[in-house]
């Protein structure tokens, strides 16, 4: 058979799809550091008074330090006046005396612990609890209440002779221990300067107001102040994803005209897919897939999609420079666990074609720069 044909072919070759897209990542990366803060406010003491004669006035220094966004610890100076009060037969009957109580104390950063380190947010709100001594002293206005109620009730009885209408009276200097809890918000300013709101109860045991009740003594501190940070509270750090399209094929136009062909169908050779590789990031302390991010699992997905024979390999891991091993290793497995719950849920790949593992802050970490072993790193092939 004898077959005359042209054949005019125009090849257009493109060296792939285009140029690589690349994305700035800004984060902020948390330093340790030293703050100091100075606080005045008011004290209410507990007793069966009204809030006016029981209040006094209050104030605190305190030096801490931030180990991680999360946690820290102070030491806290407080210190002013306490008052007492009793009512008996009629007669209202006030006194006040001085104090300082040294603390140590325990800071949790509840904003960072439930919603990730954030240095631009308005608000923190830390839990504070700690312990310390309470140093009292100058209590003669007690005892001269004391006194003049033992005359008067008492007189020359002598079978009352020892009797204090002031039960737990005391004089000279009395330390007791206390134990304190509470809260504070505070209000960003500058990146180092903080104006917060602090409320505190304090427990002592019974006797610090000089009566006998049977039951722990208290009293409550409201304080405003300023917090100041004498160093960086963070680092920024801008990071550059390359995400890199896959390789396109070269296009090629042609124009064909038979005059007479009579020949059968080729065989298509099932040619095998090459791997794709999609690395997801996240933020610090984070596994929320963010939904720049998300287009890379959608990548993964439409891939095993046209490829049914296909299984993917996700891989979390963390910033060993960032948490505690035992956090880090959790974080990374959340991540990839994260990626593989959007391929399944979003995507409909069932569990069985992936693999999911865990590397924590291994030393063997996928990159240089430890902002971006933030990652789930996905393998399909």
């Amino acid at each position: 058979m004898k077959l005359n044909k042209i054949l005019l072919t125009a090849s257009i070759l493109f060296g792939g799809l285009c140029a690589s897209a690349q994305e700035e990542v800004t984060e902020y990366v948390f330093q340790p550091h030293w703050y100091g803060q100075a606080q005045f406010g008011a004290q209410e003491t507990l007793g069966e008074g009204p809030f006016d004669i029981l209040a006094g006035p209050n104030a605190q220094l305190a030096v801490g330090y931030n180990f991680n966004p999360y946690i820290g610890a102070r030491i806290a100076v407080n210190s002013w006046r306490s008052r007492g009060t009793s009512l008996i037969e009629n007669n209202r009957y006030k006194w006040h005396w001085t104090y300082i109580a040294p603390t140590v104390d325990a800071v949790f950063n509840v904003t960072n612990i439930l919603g990730g380190f954030n240095p631009t947010r308005l608000v923190d709100v830390n839990l504070i609890a700690g312990i310390g001594a309470n140093i009292a002293w100058d209590n003669g206005e007690a005892n001269a209440v004391n006194n003049y109620l033992k005359q008067t009730l008492v007189g020359d009885n002598q079978q009352w002779a020892g009797y204090n209408p002031l039960q737990n009276i005391w004089d000279g200097t009395k330390t007791r221990f206390v134990g304190q809890f509470g809260f504070d918000v505070n209000f960003n300013v500058t990146d180092r300067l903080q104006v917060g709101l602090e409320l505190m109860a304090n427990v002592l045991n019974d006797g610090y107001n000089s009566k006998k009740a049977g039951n722990a003594d208290w009293y409550f501190n409201g304080l405003v102040g300023v917090k100041y940070a004498f160093g960086p509270k963070y680092e920024k750090v801008t990071r550059v994803i390359d995400n890199t399209p896959v390789p396109c094929e070269p296009t090629i136009i042609e124009k064909e005209v038979v005059k007479y062909v009579e020949v059968p169908a080729p065989v298509e050779e099932k040619k095998q897919a090459e791997a794709i590789r999609r690395d997801v990031f996240f933020k610090i302390s984070n596994t929320t897939i963010s939904t720049q991010e998300m287009t890379k699992v959608a990548a993964i997905a439409d891939y095993m999609n046209a490829h049914p024979d296909s299984k993917v390999t996700i891989t979390g891991y963390a910033d060993k420079g960032t948490g505690t091993r035992a956090i880090n290793l959790r974080l990374s497995a959340q991540r990839a666990q994260a990626v593989a719950n959007a391929l399944r849920t979003k995507y409909g790949i069932a569990s069985s074609r992936m693999i999911v593992k865990s590397m924590g802050e291994e030393e063997d970490q996928p990159y240089p720069d430890p902002v971006q072993n933030r990652v789930a790193i996905c393998i399909a092939e």
